[in-house]
């Protein structure tokens, strides 16, 4: 969406910019009243907060589903308000938006279980503890019971940011070897979904890595664009299943 992101309040004068505070409210007399004072710019990033104290707080005191129900809803509202566009500026394939989305889907998967082995609970409880600082367990953690959590969380995250990639790409001239990764990278996307996510966690974690390479290329860095190709290319050799 192109927005006018540097804004005027007509009450008081102030002016301010959406792109850093998230907020059409003058942040001076608080009117909702503001006109746009620069050029329509693709923005996407919303500037949201993922905080999960409040899930975290009643660990002791609820049954794991209704834990994992809640941890899923809040993870689900945080990315389905992100985007990847700032002001034009295509930003990165964060680790919020990716720990936030495996939040969501390892608790979906916790939910439906009457009874959590160790392994699965630790897991779980060490996202809940740590995806709103970014940070998810190594590959090698994830129980064989939860890695389609970690397969479908990563695909769906690069299928929304390559929608982005796609919306900033459309003023720019991309080269056939530009169009072609990200043709590549869908297609990944798309045999991974149909697997319900049930691949290697670490491929799962090749491909946000071959994405955040691409994303670097499409932005002017050309040994990482030959990087993604690399990354993209052993996963199509068969790394998927």
């Amino acid at each position: 969406m192109k927005i006018r992101g540097e804004r005027e309040c007509t009450e008081c004068g102030t002016r301010w910019s959406y792109y850093e505070t998230g907020s059409i409210g003058c942040p001076a007399c608080g009117s909702l009243v503001s006109v746009g004072v620069d050029e329509r710019t693709e923005h996407t990033d919303l500037q949201v907060p993922f905080d999960l104290s409040p899930v975290r707080n009643d660990i002791d005191d609820v049954p794991h589903d209704d834990l994992a129900d809640r941890a899923r809803e809040r993870a689900r509202e945080y990315v389905r308000q992100r985007g990847f566009v700032n002001a034009g500026d295509l930003r990165d394939l964060d680790d919020d938006y990716l720990a936030a989305n495996e939040l969501r889907h390892v608790a979906a998967l916790v939910s439906r279980e009457r009874s959590l082995g160790e392994r699965e609970e630790l897991y779980f409880l060490s996202l809940l503890r740590d995806a709103d600082d970014g940070v998810r367990p190594p590959a090698e953690e994830v129980p064989r019971s939860l890695r389609a959590g970690r397969g479908l969380a990563s695909a769906n995250a690069v299928r929304e940011y390559q929608r982005d990639v796609r919306t900033w790409a459309e003023d720019r001239d991309l080269t056939t070897t530009e169009r072609s990764a990200l043709e590549t990278l869908g297609e990944h996307v798309t045999r991974i979904r149909m697997l319900d996510g049930d691949i290697a966690p670490r491929t799962a974690d090749r491909l946000v890595e071959a994405t955040r390479d691409l994303a670097n290329g499409l932005r002017g860095d050309e040994l990482a664009l030959t990087q993604a190709q690399g990354r993209l290319d052993s996963l199509e050799i068969g790394d998927l299943e």
